[in-house]
């Protein structure tokens, strides 16, 4: 504890005597400081003990002192020293009166004890109070470390909390709470995540405070790089003090150490999760499962789905989409015990290989609900497939990829385009400008006023060729409708009994219709 006001009294030493503010003396004192200036306010800084002989004071004047005692409260003194013996035998009462109404603690210094001694006395209880908050803080380091070694992240989270006297958290990089201590503060935990995904936007390190006066927490993000890799979250009823600090500087250590995986890990990963990704697109599946050993789990021993991501466009200033999309989805299957297979194929290009139907395929999707459209990210996403597959899903997340950027979507499942139509891959500019051209010489014959083949040809397309059901469709003869089929092939020179030709025209129609998407 800093030196206090009741301390310096009970020093045996100085014989300080409290004439005044007698329940105001458990204030702490940042220093003790000398002046007889009548205003000596503009060089306080709040916390100090004046020590006056009133050599330049009107201290015998009532309404003088109580000005001066009320603009040192207000500028932080928390007490006043007065040396009697000096220039006054004892406290003159106007001084002691303004003292007593203001409650100002104010004690009488005998003249036996020269000011340098309470400042020496001063001076030495803080540096004894600091040598007890560095030491008791290096101790705590030493207690944090044996906890991160024995027992991981969890367990510095929990020793953590209990030196604070508040509570703890630590968010993954996605803003999740994977550790809270104690556990009634999972909720309060879980309230923050706005502000850790604020505090990850930031380049690291970065610190933030937020809460109330009851509440108080101190946000600090985790990473020895730009990039945030997780937060930690202490919460307490009043601001850290010296020890206190220690303990959470050396709990950000540890935990950046626990959280952030070297370069040269992150490397030899990525290495061996292109030669899997390699060995399953070349159709060697036995092989890739020898070359993954245990490394991912049952991955490739149930169904799993291949995720393609890339930028939409040029990246966006500020940080990488596609390396936080892969932190993302990372920390998703660690919460879920998952495992999950991610390897950036080039800098604009992710590949990801999960469990069908697991977290991270479920993180995708809540990813590009949220977040990957404002990031510029577009991603395809194959049916579950097994590892002899694996070529044939690698083709259909591209397919779903291109669907995904032709029609300005963040993410399209393969599924969903075999379950659908495929009408809307129509909605095409150089789709529509085929049809436009193939289409043309008709529209122009129909614009003389000479017939309507575009009609006819629809309304004998649909009914697949049934010369009465078309013409009935019409309201004309079935010979007015053949002739205008004999039209038809004239002008376009290609004959409608080749199915290929039936074909293209009915997409033409189709892609030419108003409102086709």
């Amino acid at each position: 504890m800093p030196p206090t006001l009741a301390s310096l009294v009970q020093h045996s030493s100085l014989k300080l005597v409290v004439r005044a503010g007698e329940d105001r003396l458990d204030t702490p004192v940042r220093w003790a400081h000398v002046s007889e200036l009548a205003d000596p306010v503009p060089y306080m800084e709040g916390g100090e003990l004046l020590l006056t002989t009133a050599l330049t004071l009107d201290a015998e004047d009532l309404a003088s002192m109580r000005r001066y005692v009320r603009r040192l409260l207000g500028a932080g003194v928390v007490g006043l020293g007065f040396a009697v013996g000096v220039n006054y035998e004892e406290i003159p009462p106007a001084l002691l009166a303004a003292a007593r109404e203001e409650h100002l603690p104010l004690l009488e210094v005998p003249r036996r004890t020269p000011f340098l001694a309470i400042s020496k006395a001063v001076s030495a209880a803080i540096s004894a109070d600091q040598y007890r908050a560095v030491t008791a803080g290096f101790e705590v380091q030493r207690e944090l470390t044996r906890a991160a070694l024995a027992e991981g992240p969890d367990a510095v989270v929990a020793r953590l909390a209990a030196h604070v006297d508040g509570w703890a958290a630590l968010y993954d990089t996605s803003g999740s709470v994977v550790a809270v201590s104690p556990d009634w503060a999972a909720r309060r935990a879980a309230r923050l995540t706005p502000d850790v995904e604020r505090l990850r936007a930031r380049p690291a390190p970065a610190s933030a405070v937020v809460g109330g006066t009851d509440d108080r927490v101190e946000l600090q993000s985790l990473g020895t790089g730009r990039r945030v890799r997780g937060a930690l979250a202490v919460g307490t009823a009043a601001p850290l003090g010296t020890a206190e600090r220690y303990a959470v500087h050396s709990a950000i250590a540890l935990l950046t150490l626990t959280t952030e995986r070297s370069r040269s890990l992150q490397a030899a990963e990525q290495r061996l999760g292109a030669a899997i990704l390699r060995l399953l697109l070349e159709g060697q599946a036995d092989h890739a499962r020898t070359v993954a050993g245990g490394v991912y789990g049952g991955l490739l021993d149930a169904p799993f789905r291949l995720l393609v991501a890339e930028p939409a466009g040029s990246e966006p200033a500020g940080e990488p989409a596609l390396p936080l999309l892969a932190e993302d989805l990372e920390a998703a299957a660690a919460r879920a015990g998952e495992a999950v297979l991610t390897v950036a194929e080039s800098e604009h290009r992710l590949v990801v290989l999960a469990g069908d139907d697991g977290a991270v395929v479920t993180a995708c999707g809540g990813y590009a609900a949220r977040e990957a459209e404002e990031a510029g990210i577009v991603v395809g996403l194959s049916a579950p497939t097994a590892p002899a597959l694996t070529a044939a899903a690698y083709k259909q997340a591209e397919q779903a990829l291109s669907v995904a950027r032709r029609r300005g979507r963040a993410l399209v499942e393969h599924e969903d385009l075999a379950a659908g139509s495929v009408l809307p891959l129509l909605a095409d500019d150089a789709v529509r400008a085929f049809a436009d051209g193939m289409l043309r010489a008709l529209r122009d014959h129909d614009a003389t006023g000479r017939g309507d083949l575009v009609a006819s040809l629809r309304a004998w397309l649909s009914r697949h060729g049934q010369w009465d059901a078309a013409a009935a469709d019409l309201g004309v003869h079935r010979h007015t409708l053949r002739y205008r089929m004999r039209r038809v092939e004239e002008i376009l020179g290609r004959s409608l009994d080749d199915p290929d030709v039936r074909m293209e025209l009915w997409l033409a129609l189709k892609a030419t219709e108003e409102g086709a998407k």
